[in-house]
């Protein structure tokens, strides 16, 4: 599984039908609205790299209102609960 954060500038006007548009494609798992420089985060989870060009490149970006996107592949998953469930187990 392929995890890429996606950073959406948008035009201001539309933020939430962007938001609600990149939620509905296939492949991506969440969409946040948030301060700063960017206005949305999109989750995208995919089997492969190709799969990620096909939603960011051929889906999202074509979305209406969206103005820029910066993509970010995770190639490693820290989580709380993993953290709990291995010190659960008396693996420090």
């Amino acid at each position: 599984m392929i995890t890429a954060i996606v950073f959406v500038k948008t035009e201001v006007d539309r933020i939430p039908e962007v938001a609600e548009e990149i939620a509905s494609i296939a492949g991506v798992s969440e969409v946040y609205s948030v301060t700063g420089q960017i206005d949305l985060i999109a989750m995208v989870r995919v089997r492969n790299h190709d799969d990620v060009a096909a939603v960011v490149a051929e889906r999202l970006n074509k979305v209406q209102g969206v103005r820029e996107t910066e993509t970010h592949i995770a190639f490693r998953a820290y989580s709380r609960h993993d953290l709990e469930s291995t010190f659960a187990l008396g693996l420090d």
